[in-house]
C-alpha cells in the first residue's frame, strides 16, 4: 500500500490530455456485433478503393482519440494515397476514464471476451463489407494500445498476417493493479518462458504467426524498454528464431534489429530511437502525421516504416536517412491520474487508478 501511494504522488497532477483533432473522413462503426467490451470505432476508406484491400487496426493510447491518433500519426493520408483501409477501434469514457485500452484485465484480454472480442467483431464487420482481403489484415498501436494490440495477436493470431507494437507490453504481462505498475517500470514479470505459454494457451492457432515490427524510445519513462525485450521473448520461439538478431541495422542514431525465421524471411524487427521519450516516431518532414503529445518528431516514421513492412508502401521506395534529432521531450501521462477530494485513502487511490485504467 505505501509503494502504491508513492507512486501515485510520485506523477499526480502531469496529465497532459491529447487534444481532440477532427479527421471528417472518419466514419463512425454501428451495429458490429454483441460488442461485449463497449468500444466504439471508426473506419476510413480511400477514395481509390481497388478490389481486396489491406486492412490496418490502429489502437490509440491513454488520453487519446481515434481521430486524434490519426491525425497526429497520419495513417488516414498514407491509407489515401497508397490505397488501404484503416479500422480505428476507440475507448469510451465509461470503461475507462483516461480512455487507455484495459490490457491488464484478464476478462479484457481472453479471446471472445471483452474489448478483443469487440475489436475482433469490428474486423469481421469490415472485412466483410468493404472486401477487405483477409489475408492482409495488420495491427498497430500506441503505448496502451500497443498492449491491447499484442493482446490482439496473441488472441486472434490466424486473424493477422503482423503487428506493430510502439512502447507497448507483452501479453498477459499484467493481471492485478501492483503488476500493472510493476511492469511498465520493467520491474518483476513473468519469464520468457511463461510468456511464450500463455501466449501459446491464448488461442488454438498453432502457426503460422503473425509478424511482429516493435517501436522503443531509449528515454521512455513511461514504458520502460525492456518490454520490448519482454515481447521479443514471448514471441520467438513460436518464429523459430533464437535470442540474438539476424542483423542489426543502423539508421541515422536509431538502430534495427532484425530476427529472420529458418526460410530467412523477416519475422522480428526491434527500432530502438535514440533519445525519444514515451510516443509514436514520426518524421513530419514526410507529409504523415503530426508532433504533439505523445507524437515525437525523430527524424524516422513509425507509420511509413510499418506501412513498407506489410508491403503497403512500395519497397523500391528509397527509405529516408533519420535525420539527428535531440532529446525528445517526453509529454509523460499520468497514467495513475489525481483522485479526488471526496475524502478516504481507500477513495483517493481507487479514483486514482481509474485514471490510469487499472480499475473500472
Amino acid at each position: 500500500m505505501s509503494d502504491t501511494l508513492a507512486r501515485l504522488a510520485a506523477l499526480r497532477g502531469t496529465l497532459r490530455t491529447q487534444p481532440t483533432q477532427g479527421n471528417s473522413d472518419l466514419v463512425a462503426l454501428d451495429a458490429f456485433g454483441t460488442n461485449p467490451g463497449a468500444l466504439g470505432g471508426y473506419t476510413y476508406l480511400p477514395s481509390k478503393r481497388g478490389k481486396n484491400m489491406a486492412l490496418v487496426v490502429v489502437l490509440h493510447g491513454c488520453t487519446q482519440t481515434a481521430a486524434g491518433y490519426d491525425s497526429g500519426s497520419g495513417w488516414s493520408r498514407l491509407a489515401e494515397d497508397y490505397g488501404f483501409a484503416l479500422l480505428f477501434p476507440e475507448q469510451q469514457r465509461a470503461n475507462n476514464p483516461n480512455l487507455c485500452f484495459n490490457w491488464f484485465n484478464p476478462e479484457d484480454i481472453r479471446r471472445d471476451y471483452g474489448e478483443v472480442s469487440s475489436i475482433r467483431q469490428m474486423i469481421a464487420k469490415v472485412v466483410a463489407e468493404h472486401g477487405i482481403d483477409g489475408r492482409r489484415v495488420f495491427v498497430t498501436g500506441l503505448s496502451a494500445g500497443g498492449a491491447m494490440a499484442a493482446a490482439m495477436l496473441a488472441t486472434y493470431p490466424e486473424f493477422f498476417a503482423g503487428g506493430a507494437i510502439i512502447a507497448g507490453l507483452p501479453y498477459a504481462s499484467a493481471a492485478t493493479i501492483p503488476e500493472a505498475f510493476d511492469r511498465m517500470r520493467g520491474q518483476g514479470g513473468p519469464t520468457g518462458k511463461e510468456l511464450e505459454l500463455r501466449l501459446r494457451n491464448a488461442s488454438k492457432h498453432k502457426g503460422p504467426w503473425p509478424t511482429l515490427s516493435l517501436w522503443q524510445g531509449t528515454a521512455d519513462r513511461t514504458v520502460a524498454a525492456s518490454n520490448a525485450n519482454a515481447i521479443i521473448e514471448q514471441w520467438r520461439h513460436v518464429h523459430g528464431v533464437g535470442a540474438s538478431p539476424a542483423r542489426i541495422e543502423d539508421i541515422g542514431q536509431h538502430q534495427r534489429q532484425v530476427w529472420t525465421d529458418p526460410h530467412g524471411s523477416e519475422v522480428i524487427e526491434l527500432y530502438t530511437i535514440a533519445g525519444m521519450g514515451h510516443g509514436t516516431p514520426l518524421d513530419v518532414g514526410t507529409g504523415y502525421g503530426a508532433s504533439g503529445p505523445f507524437m515525437l518528431d525523430v527524424g524516422i516514421s513509425s507509420t511509413v516504416e510499418i506501412a513498407r513492412s506489410w508491403g503497403l508502401v512500395p519497397s523500391f521506395e528509397k527509405r529516408r536517412d533519420a535525420r539527428p534529432s535531440a532529446t525528445q521531450p517526453e509529454n509523460t501521462p499520468d497514467p495513475f491520474g489525481a483522485g479526488s477530494d471526496r475524502g478516504g485513502i481507500q477513495k483517493v487511490i481507487e479514483d486514482a487508478l481509474r485514471s490510469a485504467g487499472l480499475l473500472r
